[in-house]
């Protein structure tokens, strides 16, 4: 493809995503709302399945191709820009105070896979006995949601003495089931067409691969998550957002890497480099994000910042101190 075929395609995803970004939210939060089910909980499960469609897309394939780098890179890569860019946005612009009960199941399963995943790169791969320990962690994180979900219903249905809701109509139903399904195709295809021309716009800029993983790849598929904050942070949908990281997170590293290790057939090799600053630049972010909150039942713009300058250092020893 010339050059102005390689911008239009970009600009088009970038169109595709914001749209997309804005009917996702807006149908996600209307499904909060008429089920009764807490934005939180929508965040970390729909919404976060959804937004993370490309990572799982783009791993599984390069997995496939034998990638094996480029599938580690890119699962872990983008938890550390979901957190360290993503999540830092929202906390700057949102920051305030949490039920941590409602918090806590989730950051612990977080912090565990992120642990998992460290502990992975001492070794050297990550063996088939850890991927099954990430696969139980995805496991536990989907029967927390469902029973937290449930919890919440009840006891909404106890304060109000029934059970019963408001009926939306059926046109209403199928107006929000299609900006859902519609959102969510957007914002999915909208980061393909800028990764992929992003990549390739790149490569004519003469960059190297290592660099376009670590920057273009990662970044640009946790797009879905940055559209998503980003108009959760306009709607003021901060429970949302924050659900969204964390759901989207925990996939990545407890669905996403078990996955690529069983569709190459054997474990998954872990690079040097990803080991000694890929994986615990991974954890640390997440530590910066969780732990502080969970002790003080608050999220604090400070924590925003210094995941934002966190983040821009590991990208900055990445691609200029450690290179291609």
């Amino acid at each position: 493809m010339n050059l102005p075929v390689i911008l239009f395609l970009f600009l088009l995803g970038i169109i595709f995503i914001v749209k997309g970004g804005d009917l996702f939210v807006d149908a996600a939060s209307w499904i909060a709302a008429v089920s009764g089910i807490p934005k939180l909980i929508i965040g970390a499960t729909v919404v976060s399945l959804a937004t993370t469609m490309p990572e799982m897309l783009v791993s599984m394939m390069a997995a496939l191709q034998g990638k094996v780098d480029m599938s580690i890179g890119n699962a872990v890569g983008s938890v550390t820009a979901n957190i360290g860019l993503i999540m830092a946005i929202s906390l700057f612009f949102m920051p305030g105070a949490i039920n941590r009960i409602d918090y806590l199941p989730k950051a612990a399963l977080m912090i565990g896979s992120a642990l998992i995943i460290v502990i992975a790169g001492f070794q050297g791969h990550i063996s088939v006995s850890l991927s099954l320990i990430l696969l139980v962690i995805f496991v536990l994180f989907i029967f927390e949601n469902i029973s937290s979900a449930r919890r919440t219903m009840t006891a909404e249905s106890l304060d109000s003495g029934s059970p019963n809701r408001n009926r939306p109509s059926k046109k209403e139903v199928t107006a929000n089931l299609v900006k859902f399904i519609l959102g969510a195709v957007g914002i999915v295809v909208g980061a393909d067409l800028l990764v992929d021309n992003g990549s390739e716009l790149a490569r004519i800029a003469g960059i190297s691969e290592r660099i376009i993983g670590v920057t273009i790849v990662a970044i640009g598929t946790s797009l879905p998550e940055l559209v998503t904050t980003i108009t959760a942070v306009v709607k003021k949908q901060s429970s949302l957002s924050v659900g969204n990281i964390l759901g989207a997170n925990i996939l990545d590293l407890s669905l996403i890497m078990p996955l690529c290790s069983v569709v190459s057939g054997k474990p998954l090799p872990i690079s040097q480099s990803s080991a000694l600053v890929d994986l615990p630049a991974c954890l640390l972010v997440g530590s910066i994000a969780i732990l502080p909150a969970m002790i003080s039942s608050k999220f604090s713009r400070w924590q925003g910042i210094a995941l934002l300058t966190v983040y821009i250092a590991y990208v900055i020893i990445t691609c200029f101190v450690i290179g291609a």
